[in-house]
């Protein structure tokens, strides 16, 4: 069974689509299980694990749940500009949160996917993130997701980190939906052109999140504790880069095409000078993923490809 913690977010979400779609066991926790409560933790896993009990706030596909083999950990502090004002709880979310998780997913003997992000750089490469880079954040938020790594790291032997960034999904309040809504409501908006990533549709990374599980569980049938995917830290995104601009850019194209969009309205270039955010943001955060296109043979696609799926996806909503 997978015990999938924030299984109401934007990624979690659509993480629990397809374990629902696949007939995976599964059991969901949110904000009514504190992750910097380490008791709390302890006691969800305690009267979960091998447990044929439904809640009303755990869900599971339909067949009896058994032993929790694997934990997915979604739930994260993400406001980066807020983080700048609330450091301690960001810090104690994405820090003592992590660690607190790590601990209990040692304690009953699973294995952990934890989440983190290309804001653990700074951009000062100019070229592709391997896994290898040593962090070095520029804000708060980017820190308390590093420090959330060196807690996973160092306290659990069996773990899938996988660094990400600029998602997007269907669940919650993200640059696609925000660009829509107001490219539908203004003649023009303004984004900046001098930070450069990879968009990422949490329907890809939702789906190499539950490859790395179905190999590594097919492996442990075949060949006792061998894991088809080795443990370790592996970057995750679509394929290709651009900037914010650029991405804004695409977003309207294609929302045009599909009449999402039905208005004129121009995309202009600023600075991040210009646009005066709270929190300083790495000027170049793409991430190398040549070690998982080698260790698994996916393909990844366009992050171009991946947001038109997206925004033709009868779920879109940004309204």
């Amino acid at each position: 069974m997978i015990w999938l913690i924030g299984s109401k977010g934007m990624l979690g979400s659509e993480i629990a689509r397809i374990l629902t779609q696949k007939n995976i066991p599964w059991i969901g926790s949110n904000s009514e299980v504190d992750i910097t409560d380490a008791n709390a933790l302890n006691n969800f896993a305690d009267s979960n694990d091998t447990s044929a009990r439904q809640t009303g706030k755990s869900v599971s596909s339909g067949r009896v749940p058994g032993k929790i083999t694997w934990v997915i950990n979604c739930a994260a502090y993400t406001n980066v500009d807020k983080a700048e004002e609330e450091k301690e709880l960001a810090m104690k979310v994405n820090g003592e949160g992590a660690l607190n998780i790590a601990r209990t997913t040692r304690r009953i003997g699973a294995k952990l996917i934890h989440i983190s992000t290309d804001f653990i750089f700074d951009g000062a490469k100019k070229s592709p993130y391997t896994e290898e880079d040593i962090p070095c954040p520029l804000n708060s938020y980017g820190k308390s997701k590093a420090y959330g790594e060196e807690c996973v790291t160092s306290e659990i032997t069996r773990y899938y980190l996988i660094r990400s960034g600029w998602l997007y999904g269907f669940n919650g309040k993200n640059f696609v939906y925000t660009m829509t809504n107001l490219m539908k409501n203004n003649p023009s908006v303004k984004v900046v052109n001098d930070q450069t990533g990879t968009p990422t549709s949490c329907i890809n990374l939702a789906a190499f999140i539950y490859k790395i599980i179905e190999t590594s569980d097919k492996a442990a049938g075949l060949f006792g504790k061998k894991s088809a995917l080795p443990y370790g830290i592996y970057n995750f995104s679509d394929g290709g880069e651009c900037s914010w601009f650029d991405f804004a850019n695409e977003i309207y194209r294609i929302g045009k095409k599909h009449s999402l969009i039905q208005n004129d309205c121009e995309v202009k270039p600023c600075t991040s000078l210009e646009f005066e955010s709270i929190a300083e943001r790495p000027s170049y955060s793409v991430l190398d993923k040549s070690l998982i296109q080698k260790e698994l043979s996916i393909k990844l696609p366009s992050w171009q490809d991946s947001l038109e799926q997206f925004m033709k996806d009868k779920r879109f909503s940004c309204n």
